[in-house]
């Protein structure tokens, strides 16, 4: 758990932005004018690359085919949940392998509401509140245990979940719901799939808007003193009962969001849907790209989203056994895991930042050493 418990160093060294990484790009040695001026243009180079980012973003939904385009859903709603795990995990300083709970809550309070006449779109609404409501009264209890046995709470807590909604007749049982309709609003359905495309990165949009503001607040400088020492925190008059359980609930929030939306684009989920896999998939998203990082949570999001549909694909093909694709994931994470904590212990974008103030240091130091020479 090495790549995971690094989350209270790795947010420690944080910049005034958080985990947006809109704070210094400079390093210590980033001071005076060529710094200023180093370290302005990588926020430039950041604007201009996040820009780019949302450019393609949108641009990639009408040239996609239909598988295509369900894999870029799903990897929207994958990175919905891994901010709101990157932030958990990163800040907080908790540990969950069970976060695919509160996106399987957030599916069922959508569907079964608009399968029994609501609104959809106020059935969506009500998924990230319902998914956080449970959070909130689990979270009080769940979060004084700490490490391995919060981690263990939650796959617990996800296994006791999915054995409910299996023998739950009001939940469609172990057949699952059916019979979800589309997403409408205002008499318009969504019945295209790139509709749903549009949407899922819009949510995408907004719960990177809520972390990052979240990060950069008050409260995000007293996450930061908790994700480095709760004790050094609590000393300084930080509520840590308080801001971990605000965490748990805005990550369950999130996911809960990603849920209803999921529930709304297939039309029909049930129990094995949600599978302990989907929990250590998110987990492992979060740490290859960063704890305590909104673009690791995207970056991560998006490679292993890719890797797994290439395993899927390849576990699929001709004379593989029915439990290739699940093995293949497995061996994957596992490897994938070791890579990090051998080679990037912080993740891949905690990784490339520490490269880019390297180089801004060492630009300084040579401009500075130029015009002492002069």
């Amino acid at each position: 758990m090495s790549a995971v418990t690094s989350g209270r160093e790795r947010a420690a060294s944080q910049p005034p932005g958080g985990a947006g990484g809109t704070g210094d790009t400079g390093s210590s040695d980033a001071r005076g004018p060529l710094g200023a001026r180093f370290a302005g243009r990588g926020r430039r180079a950041g604007l201009v690359a996040a820009g780019a980012a949302v450019a393609v973003t949108l641009a990639l939904p009408p040239i996609l085919t239909g598988s295509q385009l369900s894999v870029y859903i799903l990897l929207a709603l994958s990175a919905m949940v891994t901010v709101g795990l990157s932030l958990l995990m990163g800040y907080a300083g908790q540990v969950s392998i069970g976060q695919a709970s509160f996106y399987a809550i957030g599916a069922y309070a959508a569907g079964l509401l608009s399968v029994h006449g609501t609104p959809p779109l106020l059935a969506l609404a009500a998924a990230p509140l319902i998914a956080a409501l449970f959070a909130a009264a689990i979270g009080g209890p769940l979060l004084r245990l700490r490490g391995h046995h919060l981690a263990f709470a939650t796959i617990a807590l996800q296994l006791i979940l999915i054995s409910l909604l299996g023998e739950a007749d009001w939940a469609g049982g172990s057949v699952g719901l059916q019979g979800i309709p589309r997403l409408s609003a205002g008499g318009t359905e969504l019945g295209e799939d790139i509709h749903y495309a549009y949407l899922a990165w819009a949510a995408v949009a907004v719960t990177v808007l809520v972390a990052r503001n979240v990060v950069t607040s008050r409260a995000g400088r007293g996450l930061r003193a908790l994700a480095t020492s709760e004790t050094a925190a609590s000393a300084s008059g930080v509520p840590v009962a308080r801001y971990k359980l605000a965490v748990f609930t805005l990550a369950a929030a999130f996911a809960g969001l990603a849920g209803g939306i999921y529930a709304f684009f297939i039309g029909y989920i049930n129990p094995g849907s949600f599978p302990v896999l989907l929990s250590i998939q998110f987990l492992v998203m979060a740490v290859v790209g960063g704890l305590g990082t909104i673009w690791g949570a995207l970056l991560g999001a998006t490679a292993i989203t890719l890797i797994v549909q290439f395993l899927n694909d390849l576990g699929s093909r001709p004379g593989m056994p029915a439990s290739a694709p699940s093995i293949l994931n497995y061996a994957v994470y596992a490897g994938l895991l070791i890579l990090v904590v051998l080679f990037l212990p912080r993740g891949i974008v905690p990784a490339l930042r520490d490269a880019w103030q390297r180089r801004i240091a060492g630009r300084v130091r040579a401009g500075t050493g130029t015009a002492e020479r002069a």
